[in-house]
């Protein structure tokens, strides 16, 4: 699944994310999969892990499996910009955005069944509710001068699937924003030339030629 990167440096948590105490770190869409598993690789490092997904319930078992992780649970509807500039709010500022909330949509719809709710559905989750995100926590990086954005995604972001029809719109539009930032005049003071970066987890070819043979 293609992970899409505002920054890169050769440590393996980026730029300036040493072993560090009290450092605040804030993932969106956090769920079983991506996000715990950021959140127990940042946690180990020193950061202290903010959790923010719909339910309550959900990040309290979260919180559970992260141990000696000090980590906080806020609930908030990331398609809901009140909501999520809330949850932010109360989290306060942070060194590092993990913005995971592509996978949030409601339902999938293959291409030939797209209709505009559909789209709406999965662009809220994928790309409003980066935008929203963003806007809140960045404002603070640039005045510190220092900050991380991290997105996911998902291949149909490089590559269309027909069966990934709402999500594919969705996922291609969060590609071009987190490229976007990466190269504007506004994130870019927070990074160097060589810390734009984009990875993608996986054999991209295989994959395409797998989805060819369809």
């Amino acid at each position: 699944m293609p992970v899409e990167r505002a920054d890169r440096d050769p440590g393996p948590l980026g730029h300036g994310l040493q072993r560090r105490l009290k450092t605040p770190l804030a993932i969106i869409g956090a769920g079983p999969g991506i996000g715990l598993a950021v959140a127990r690789r940042f946690g180990k490092e020193g950061f202290e892990v903010s959790l923010v997904s719909r339910s309550q319930d959900r990040l309290a078992a979260l919180v559970a499996q992260l141990g000696d992780v000090r980590a906080t649970a806020h609930a908030a509807d990331l398609t809901d910009e009140r909501s999520l500039e809330a949850a932010l709010a109360d989290i306060g500022p942070v060194d590092v955005l993990v913005y995971n909330g592509a996978g949030a949509v409601r339902a999938l719809t293959s291409v030939l069944e797209v209709t505009r709710e559909s789209a709406q559905d999965a662009f809220d989750s994928a790309v409003l509710g980066a935008v929203t995100a963003v806007r809140a926590v960045l404002p603070h990086m640039l005045e510190r001068g220092s900050g991380t954005l991290l997105f996911t995604s998902g291949i149909s972001a490089v590559h269309p699937l027909p069966f990934l029809g709402n999500v594919g719109i969705a996922v291609s539009g969060l590609r071009n924003y987190a490229l976007s930032l990466a190269v504007a005049e506004t994130h870019w003071r927070l990074h160097t030339a060589r810390d734009l970066h984009e990875v993608v987890l996986g054999d991209l070819a295989t994959v395409k030629a797998a989805i060819s043979a369809l």
